[in-house]
Formats: structure tokens, sequence, C-alpha cells
């Protein structure tokens, strides 16, 4: 394979990987939203809710028919549960015995986050757990602790997230985006796998969860925002053992890493995707990894809504727009849901050699479908680039009837 024509299939691999190539890849309803987790592996939960929030966006553009109570119902059901992937997460509960690194790391200490935090107040939040059943946050602003004496509930906060982060407690549900603790014991599948993996179990997971959701893997992107020398030294024996048996083949081109791709996918003819329109949440696991964006699709990506105004280059949440195989640019935009109205703050197509009128229907067809799932109707649009686009994207907005 030559290097453009390996790229490109390196491109098509991870696409198809990441369930972003066909409609359905997953199948429908909840289940399919099952499947999907148990694939990627876990779906990035994000509070910003400028448009649905990441973890419902990422399942939603895998999964048209998802419902956002779908993830709940996962958790309820003892099918999901959230902790930390390389963020605050929802996983598989298969996986949860890969949780327990984290948390024992939270366990000795190692963490100065949590160093003001009182054992008395560990003690109560626990007691408090223990006897009344699961608790929010909130439930600790009237605690009465003893007769006269009121329970400050700043402390219950910090209290509770050390209790979560070392897995003394667990998420049992949300309402709304309100977290709801409950005892591990009253949480865990009998089932579950709780023992500790070994540090090369652990280096295993990861490794797998990497060739499974993308069809192939760097040490970096095995092991991102892990540290440790041990860990990463464990990641590359695991590699080399996957290099001895053929089950992955390293790809070696110039000015880049080396990637470990599974051995079955690096010949099989992948058919170029449909030239569709997806919007991807900022936080969508098939762009987290902002370095190999940029060094297989030549994307710089960065989300903006951490950098000062002054210094955005694009907007605040942009999302990445992807058209077949390609990222062809970004779109700041906003959902108003009180009035109906979706806002296109600056839509960038950044692709000089995208033919413009070919996009145009995919893109009007992908806003229809996110407008309804951010439960708006109509479109407001602030500025576009390329300038000579506004008047035909907005043609075609207005013959759809998506704008006034």
């Amino acid at each position: 394979m030559r290097p453009k024509s390996l790229i490109e299939q390196l491109q098509r691999i991870t696409l198809e990987s990441q369930g972003l190539t066909k409609a359905h890849p997953f199948g429908k309803g909840k289940r399919a939203v099952a499947g999907a987790l148990e694939h990627l592996g876990y779906i990035q939960i994000d509070t910003l809710s400028v448009v649905a929030r990441a973890h419902h966006h990422t399942l939603w553009t895998r999964v048209p028919s998802y419902k956002n109570e779908y993830l709940n119902k996962l958790v309820e059901e003892r099918e999901a549960f959230e902790y930390w992937f390389h963020a605050a997460a929802y996983l598989p509960m298969k996986d949860f015995r890969f949780a327990q690194p984290r948390m024992s790391y939270f366990q000795r200490g190692e963490s100065s986050y949590f160093n003001k935090v009182d054992d008395k107040d560990i003690q109560f939040v626990l007691d408090r757990i223990r006897i009344d059943g699961p608790q929010k946050a909130r439930d600790f602003k009237t605690a009465k602790t003893k007769a006269g004496s009121w329970w400050n509930w700043k402390p219950a906060k910090m209290a509770l997230e050390k209790l979560f982060m070392q897995g003394d407690l667990m998420i049992c549900r949300r309402e709304g985006m309100e977290k709801i603790y409950d005892l591990p014991e009253r949480v865990l599948p009998a089932t579950v796998d709780t023992s500790a993996p070994s540090e090369s179990e652990y280096a295993e997971y990861l490794v797998e969860t990497h060739l499974r959701a993308y069809g192939f893997t760097t040490v970096k992107q095995s092991t991102h925002l892990r540290p440790g020398r041990g860990l990463r030294d464990k990641v590359k024996e695991i590699l080399q053992s996957k290099l001895d048996d053929k089950s992955v083949h390293v790809v070696d081109l110039d000015g880049l890493p080396d990637y470990y791709v599974k051995s079955d996918l690096l010949d099989k003819p992948i058919r170029k995707p449909a030239p569709n329109i997806r919007l991807l949440s900022p936080f969508d696991n098939s762009i987290i990894h902002r370095d190999r964006i940029q060094q297989l699709f030549g994307f710089d990506y960065k989300i903006e809504c951490y950098t000062p105004k002054e210094k955005r280059l694009f907007g605040y949440f942009c999302l990445p727009i992807l058209f077949g195989e390609k990222l062809i640019g970004r779109v700041d935009c906003k959902a108003h849901r009180k009035t109906g109205e979706f806002e296109i703050i600056h839509l960038h197509i950044e692709d000089e050699l995208i033919d413009l009128e070919e996009i145009v229907g995919p893109l009007v067809d992908s806003m229809r479908h996110f407008m309804a799932f951010n439960d708006c109707h109509t479109i407001r649009i602030t500025r576009i680039s390329p300038k000579q686009f506004t008047s035909l994207f907005q043609s075609a907005l207005k013959n759809e009837g998506l704008m006034k």
C-alpha cells in the first residue's frame, strides 16, 4: 500500500470501528445503546448544555433512535456504571474491575484534591446513606447532626465525591444531571468481578479497548492521561506480544508514531463512507485524541469553551463536521430550547477543495435531525465562512421550511 492509500485505509478503519459509516451500526433502541457502550468502551460525560450534552450527543450520533433516558435505565438495570476512563464517563458494568486502579489511587490518599476532607464528614455521609438510602448532594442541605446543629452541605459534597472516587460510593442513577449516591453493595450485581487487575491485565484491557473501538492504537493513545512509566512499559509489552502472534501489524509512516493495526482490518476492503454529514460532539470518542485526528485527517481541533473569549479562533462550542470520511469544518452553535430556535453562530467550512453544492443537501439534512434532537424547529444564522456559501445554504434551509 502506498502511503496515501494507507492513510485512507486507516481513516476508513477508524471511522468504521467507531460506528460512523453506517446508519444503524449497533441496531436500534436501548439494546443498541448498550452495544455501543460496550464496543466503544466508554462514553464521556460533560455537563455543558449549549447543545445536547456530550454523552447523549455521542450516542445519538451512532443510534439515531436514541432517547436520553436510555443511559439512566442501563445504570438502573446494572448494565452500566459511572466512573472515570480518562475523564468522567459511563462504562460497561462488565469492565468494573478495571476502575479499581484509579479507585486504589484515591484510597491510598495519593491525590491532594481531597486532602481537606474531614474524616468526620466522611463518616457522617456514609452513615446517612447506609441508614436513609440513596442521597443527592442537596439532600444534605438540611441534614440535622444533633439538636440545634445543622449540617454545612459543602463539606458533604466533597465527602461524596471523595467516597465516589475511592469506590466507597457509586452513582445508582441521576435525576437530570443530579447524581444520586448509594453503597456499592446495593448497586453492583452479585456476578460482577471486583478483583483488582494486575498491571499487565490493566494494560491489556486498555490495548484491547482501543483496538476494538478504533481498529488500531498507539502507545500514547492507549495510555492517554494515565501517567506512569510502568503502565507504559506494560502496554508496549502487550503490543509486542500481539505483533509476535500476528494479531496486529505495525504501520510506520514518516513523521507519525507507530500505529498498531488489527491485522484482519489492514487489508480488508472497506468501502468509502456515503457522503453524509455528521455533526460530532467535541467529546466524541472519534475525535478525543486530538493528535491522532491531526495526523490522520489533517484536522486541527481544540474545544475553545475553556479559552478566553478574545483568544478563540472559531467559537465557544464548535462541533466538528464529518462529511463521509473527511473532517471539513466546524460549527459554533447553540440550542435555545425555550424558543425552539437553533442558532448557528458561525459555520466554518474549511476544506477549500470541497464542492459547496455537494455538501449543502447533506448539511441541511444533518441540521434538520440535529435540531429535532435538541428540541428546536427553526434556524437563525449569524455568520458563515466562506461567505459565498451563505446564500446557497440559507436558500436550502428556507426550501425545507427550517428558516424564515
